[in-house]
């Protein structure tokens, strides 16, 4: 009797989490990988997960190949039920156009959470909160709690990468509806301890904030040989290999990375590689050109499950963003990749959360925000000094281990189990 009593009470202890994001794999972006990975654990916990999203098209606005933007498209991936809606879909640039995709999301969404049937806890996910409207409205309806997972600080973030005007009426009115939504959820996770004090701050009630940083799939990356096949096919043999994996947008300032790029034209043996997509790669690529540079690849979005292989080409990794106080709060989620493949990190982002990590893990160089020279010696640096590049590599993978996905997922769900 004793499996009879285990499976009843597994039973009465599984829970179905709705989860709203308008991210989700085959995308490779942080916010998709987050979400898969955190819902893949949940599963194995026994619980059920339907994730609502869209069909595939982040960053540059299309349908992936394999995917229609259908008005409604069930699926089951790894256990999660994944339910796809159509949406209006815009490159990841721009304003107006980006908000109706947003909106979009968040009517078709919210009309699809209703269809969900025995719900018992509703997530919506950031940066933008249209998705987390969805996800209240969701949630008000069926009288369940609601749990606002807050990845960035949002519409704070359109006036940092000066997509929108700081004061304007537009970012007012953005404002009481962020408010308005850390009011009403019964849990907010935070990916940040910043984040958490910044709410705390503006009069939100600690004590419904939980943090759950980014961190990573152990079990996909670590540390490898480079793949030779990969670096003859991009010429990149016998090269020191600075390589930046990700996002290529507004907030990044890889414009400045160029610019050391130039600076260190005259060192033969240095290259740098970007890889990803985004808003700002055709104008990097233009640069690249301008300027006649012979240094620099730039590639474009490529298939996830190939990113170990592009991380393992390089020597030194690096982490740009904007020279924002805004960005003080923000932990780039590919940090934690590149701890887990065992590379000495460049940390070119305003001080704050980032930079605390990575100088408590001793595991990179911290510098200046969009300043290419101190970029450039770093980078230097680190190619003339064998034994401090050893010493970060050793560390990052020490310090990986308290990133691993699997527990913060773990993290998580006791925090959505304690809401009921």
């Amino acid at each position: 009797m004793a499996w009879l009593f285990e499976w009843l009470s597994d039973l009465l202890l599984a829970v179905h989490i709705l989860f709203l994001t308008d991210n989700f794999p085959p995308e490779g972006n942080a916010p998709a990988s987050r979400t898969f990975e955190h819902c893949k654990v949940w599963v194995a916990q026994g619980h059920e997960v339907t994730v609502i999203t869209c069909a595939p098209n982040f960053p540059d606005g299309k349908v992936y190949p394999g995917y229609k933007n259908n008005w409604y498209k069930r699926s089951v991936v790894e256990g999660i039920n994944v339910v796809r809606v159509k949406t209006y879909m815009a490159e990841n640039k721009g304003f107006l156009r980006r908000i109706l995709d947003f909106m979009s999301f968040m009517v078709s969404g919210f009309f699809a959470a209703v269809w969900a049937r025995k719900v018992d806890v509703v997530v919506g996910t950031s940066p933008q909160f249209f998705t987390a409207i969805a996800a209240w409205a969701a949630a008000k309806l069926k009288r369940r709690p609601f749990v606002f997972e807050v990845r960035d600080i949002w519409p704070a973030s359109l006036v940092a990468v000066g997509a929108a005007k700081e004061g304007s009426a537009v970012i007012k009115m953005f404002e009481k509806i962020e408010m308005f939504l850390y009011g009403r959820a019964t849990l907010i996770v935070a990916v940040t301890n910043q984040f958490k004090r910044e709410l705390v701050n503006r009069g939100v009630n600690g004590a419904k904030i939980g943090v759950v940083t980014n961190g990573v799939d152990l079990t996909l990356y670590k540390q490898r040989e480079k793949s030779q096949e990969l670096l003859a096919s991009l010429g990149l043999q016998n090269k020191f290999v600075v390589g930046y994996i990700g996002t290529h947008g507004m907030a990044h300032g890889l414009d400045k990375v160029i610019e050391s790029a130039e600076l260190l034209e005259g060192d033969s043996d240095i290259h740098f590689l970007l890889v990803g997509g985004g808003a700002r790669v055709e104008v990097l690529k233009n640069s690249v050109v301008e300027k006649g540079l012979t240094n620099v690849s730039i590639l474009g979005r490529q298939p996830k499950e190939t990113m170990p292989d592009y991380w393992s080409l390089c020597d030194v990794a690096l982490i740009s963003l904007k020279d924002s106080p805004l960005f003080e709060s923000v932990i780039p989620s590919k940090t934690f990749e590149c701890f887990a493949m065992g590379l000495p990190t460049i940390v070119s982002v305003p001080s704050g959360e980032i930079t605390g990590i990575v100088e408590e893990y001793e595991a990179g160089i911290i510098v200046k925000p969009e300043n290419p020279n101190d970029l450039s010696r770093a980078i230097l640096k680190l190619r003339d000094d064998a034994q401090a590049l050893e010493t970060y590599r050793s560390n990052a993978l020490k310090a990986a281990k308290h990133f691993d996905r699997s527990a913060l997922a773990l993290k998580m769900l006791a925090q959505l189990e304690q809401t009921l």
